[in-house]
């Protein structure tokens, strides 16, 4: 194996072959990593607190172990690119590095179960380029994301550093023309990788925010050992569309020519290639991922999937804040509370909110007996709420509604 100080000589030398007018970027501080003193393990009932530190802790120990045995065996980070987005003047970049054999192959689609036993590669030194320019990221110290940062230790770097759980979510600063462009990630050792980076017109009005589980791809999320086996087993190749999703979206990008989708789910981005896949072989229209980390953190532990979707549906109003969304979910899980939720908190900004509808099967497992049910009640909002068990059924409906109301 090659010491440190040789790859680090290395790693140099590719990086001197990049151009040489930067883009600045600093780390992106999201809520989660803001929590406030409730959402914090501290602020925990005792037993609640015990609980979460032991799985923290018991999460530490098998970091360390797996990261020795494949050090071990010859193991070095490489990186799994994840889709941006952004508008005309600032763009979200989204990676994780992970250890992985000389010749694995990133991105690759791959049943669930290896990626979330995928080993996380944390403070890894990555540089990343968009459209052949190179970034220079702020560092604030040694510190996590969510820590006090440390203005003394502030330094310009020509490459970011990945966090405890590998994950890099960074906040580039520049002007890019509206359309899809090339993000390059590298790391030592490893040639570099690519993902798409889709800038959105500031002059968009509206936006589409999906979920994927039971909305757009049926997993049967509310049965857990079905949702473990379609998430974690079953071939990717094989998952199976809600029917008329598809047909659904593709009018809705006919209706708004500049719509963004964005795909919210609760699914761990360690499954963020079998669902990309999913999107592109199933005809949806494209757009960027929104998945949540699954790894425990030692100050805030894992966001719930409420939490998680509140997050990034605060975001992306920050981000788009002249933009109304389109809400697309099902009632197996809670998205009908949660997008009542968002539509309460940013009055005006909601367009329409569609519900997919689970059958009796799906939410249960088995044929239910009368007056049983695992789903959610519609959401009490002013905002119109259209449902439907298929995509057909919410075209039938939401549309002419949106035709009429946007004209």
């Amino acid at each position: 194996m090659n010491s440190p100080r040789r790859e680090a000589a290395s790693f140099e030398t590719e990086a001197d072959e990049m151009a040489t007018v930067p883009i600045p970027a600093r780390t992106t501080v999201t809520n989660f990593d803001t929590a406030s003193r409730h959402e914090r393990i501290e602020g925990k009932p005792p037993l609640v607190q015990v609980t979460r530190r032991a799985i923290i802790g018991g999460f530490g120990v098998w970091s360390r172990l797996s990261t020795a045995v494949v050090r071990h065996l010859g193991w070095y980070p490489r990186i799994e690119p994840y889709v941006g987005y952004g508008t005309d003047q600032y763009s979200r970049l989204i990676c994780r590095t992970v250890y992985g054999p000389e010749h694995s192959q990133e991105g690759a689609v791959k049943r669930g179960i290896r990626g979330m036993l995928a080993i996380a590669a944390p403070h890894t030194h990555v540089r990343i380029s968009i459209d052949g320019v190179p970034l220079n990221t702020l560092q604030v110290g040694a510190s996590e994301v969510y820590d006090k940062p440390d203005p003394k230790q502030m330094t310009s770097l020509e490459y970011a550093v990945s966090d405890t759980a590998g994950y890099l979510d960074l906040l580039a600063e520049h002007e890019l023309p509206v359309g899809v462009h090339r993000v390059s990630y590298r790391t030592s050792r490893r040639k570099p990788v690519g993902a798409n980076l889709y800038t959105i017109p500031s002059s968009a009005k509206v936006g589409i925010i999906s979920d994927v589980d039971d909305t757009i791809m049926v997993t049967q999320a509310p049965v857990f050992w079905k949702a473990a086996w379609n998430l974690l087993f079953l071939n990717p190749k094989k998952k199976a569309p809600v029917p008329g999703m598809n047909v659904l979206f593709n009018k809705l990008a006919d209706l708004f020519p500049d719509a963004p989708f964005f795909y919210l789910s609760t699914s761990p981005w360690n499954v963020e290639s079998s669902i990309r896949h999913f999107i592109k072989d199933h005809g949806y229209p494209p757009g960027p991922l929104l998945l949540r980390d699954l790894d425990p953190r030692p100050k805030t532990f894992v966001p719930s999937g409420v939490q998680h979707k509140l997050e990034f549906a605060e975001q992306l109003m920050a981000d788009f804040p002249d933009m109304k969304f389109i809400l697309v979910g099902d009632d197996g899980q809670k998205d009908p509370t949660t997008y009542a939720t968002i539509a309460k908190r940013y009055p005006g900004r909601v367009l329409a909110i569609a519900i997919r509808q689970l059958s009796p099967k799906e939410s249960l497992g088995f044929s239910p007996m009368t007056g049983i049910t695992t789903t959610q009640p519609m959401p009490v909002t002013d905002v119109p709420v259209f449902t439907g068990t298929t995509g057909s059924n919410l075209l039938k409906t939401m549309l002419p509604y949106l035709k009429t109301h946007m004209a």
